[in-house]
């Protein structure tokens, strides 16, 4: 009888054990990095690439994710497995989703996936700001506050595979945004540099952009960097 119940003892101890390490990871994070990537680049590698069942996107940035980050450069992930993703909860956002967060993986699928991935590894990470239906609008809302294709085109770059300066790119969305983006380049099938995504940092509680307390290490660009079509 007394194993018994320090058996229960000792669960009921782990149980809260896990529950507070969940806690913790999903409130203690120190900004969001918003990605944003260009389907151009996406697509035009060894890899290719597989448009949504809805069809091809429109030839604009698409939305990556939204990701809790740490001012070290280390981020949580998979904070709360007990808050799966339910896409009843976003059935009002799924035609803006479709077409500002479109899929591009093989095999083509209708961006469900895909969401899944960023709200379970990323967005239970933030339910302290926010719940899963404010997640995916609030990502929603921050691609409405900056148009990047613009801001480009504006700076005359423009997708049509030519190749512009690293640091004339960053110029034209700083003067867009207000601060300075993190690029992260991928190469195509002739192994030549181009623009994949764009990061941007956002405050905690997901309204504000601002200057990125660290930038991530993900793949850099060389000076040059080719911007194709899509």
């Amino acid at each position: 009888m007394e194993c018994k119940r320090q058996f229960s003892i000792i669960l009921i101890k782990l149980f809260f054990i896990q529950y507070l390490s969940v806690l913790c990871a999903a409130r203690n994070f120190d900004f969001f990095y918003f990605v944003l990537q260009w389907p151009g680049s996406y697509c035009d590698t060894a890899k290719s690439c597989c448009y949504p069942t809805t069809g091809k996107p429109a030839a604009d940035f698409g939305i990556h994710g939204l990701w809790p980050n740490y001012n070290d450069g280390s981020y949580p992930s998979n904070c709360d497995p007990n808050a799966p993703f339910d896409q009843s909860q976003i059935s009002d956002l799924r035609s803006s989703m479709q077409k500002n967060w479109p899929t591009l993986a093989c095999p083509s699928g209708n961006g469900i996936t895909f969401w899944s991935h960023e709200w379970e590894k990323h967005g239970t990470c933030s339910e302290s700001v926010l719940n899963q239906h404010q997640y995916f609008q609030t990502a929603l809302n921050l691609k409405n506050q900056i148009n990047l294709l613009q801001a480009l085109r504006t700076a005359g770059i423009v997708p049509d595979g030519s190749s512009y300066s690293l640091e004339s790119i960053k110029d034209a969305i700083k003067e867009a945004s207000g601060f300075s983006p993190w690029i992260e380049c991928n190469v195509d099938e002739s192994g030549n540099s181009q623009l994949y995504q764009i990061y941007l940092c956002v405050d905690t509680s997901a309204s504000n952009f601002i200057n990125c307390p660290v930038f991530p290490n993900g793949k850099k660009c060389g000076s040059q960097i080719e911007f194709p079509p899509f």
